[in-house]
């Protein structure tokens, strides 16, 4: 018997011409396709429109991508970006960091909240339950590619990744798996606690486990992986961990806040507009 899993998926499922479908784009834009409907679900039980749901997965598509990009050219590789600017538009060549991801979404969220006049924490503490789900599918799509995987070791249920030449000789951690795994698993908890309470959770808690496990997983999986990049291999912590500490403290802040003083969500998450109800008392008396 084998004491390892051989993996050899081609990362193409097809090809048209120059048209290539892979399946880390598949499972990338499953990830949004399956949160709509879920965010549709969520919002609709919650006095919430679809057109909502719209809007807002449009703020999130622009703002992972460009902030995965702009997380991976400036996290693992900024001199060579900066140096080749125009290489920071060649997505479909790889690199894409979920940190940067997480950034790019806060702030997106914020312009979005900002605009439709939501209050951005309910919008957060919503949101999360989905981007979740996602980042399962885009782990998953990683090891479709037989890429960020994990350190040598004798497991049973290592894999060894044939397509990746550089490394196809020695059963490595399935890393992919553990952490889209892990995800699901928080996608699962986050989704159940919504179903069960909805607006009766306190405000921020769906959003500060989110971030707190999410990224203490995260910290915990990266001793288990190969460095991204080779200036990684002189660090005590690699960068992945280190840009994972301030969002964990965010996390527990958050959890913290929560448990010293929780408040309940507002209804539908929409903000009441301060001027109006001014001027309406000041017309009342």
């Amino acid at each position: 018997m084998l004491n390892y899993i051989p993996w050899n998926v081609d990362p193409e499922i097809f090809s048209i011409g120059p048209l290539s479908i892979r399946w880390y784009g598949l499972l990338f834009a499953l990830g949004f396709v399956i949160g709509q409907r879920i965010l549709t679900k969520i919002y609709v039980a919650e006095g919430r429109t679809e057109g909502d749901v719209d809007v807002i997965t449009l703020y999130m598509i622009i703002g992972t991508v460009i902030g995965a990009r702009l997380g991976h050219t400036l996290f693992y590789a900024p001199d060579y970006y900066l140096s080749n600017p125009i290489e920071i538009l060649k997505i479909w060549e790889g690199g894409l960091a979920s940190h940067g991801a997480t950034i790019g979404i806060l702030f997106a969220l914020w312009l979005f909240s900002r605009r439709m006049k939501f209050d951005y924490v309910w919008v957060l503490d919503r949101i999360v339950i989905v981007v979740a789900l996602g980042g399962a599918l885009i782990r998953l799509g990683n090891l479709m590619n037989s890429e960020i995987f994990g350190r040598p070791t004798d497991v049973p249920w290592a894999f060894i990744f044939y397509q990746n030449n550089e490394y196809s000789h020695v059963p490595r951690h399935p890393t992919q798996l553990y952490e889209s795994l892990s995800v699901f698993l928080l996608f699962v908890v986050l989704y159940w606690l919504w179903s069960k309470y909805k607006a009766a959770l306190p405000r921020g808690l769906l959003f500060g486990l989110f971030v707190t496990f999410l990224f203490t997983f995260r910290f915990l999986v990266e001793f288990m992986k190969e460095n991204q990049e080779a200036f990684e291999d002189e660090m005590a912590l690699n960068m992945g961990q280190i840009l994972s500490i301030p969002l964990i403290l965010v996390g527990l802040f958050i959890l913290f806040k929560v448990w010293q003083n929780p408040k309940p969500a507002l209804p539908g998450g929409k903000l009441v507009d301060d001027t109006r109800a001014d001027t309406k008392k000041v017309r009342k008396g």
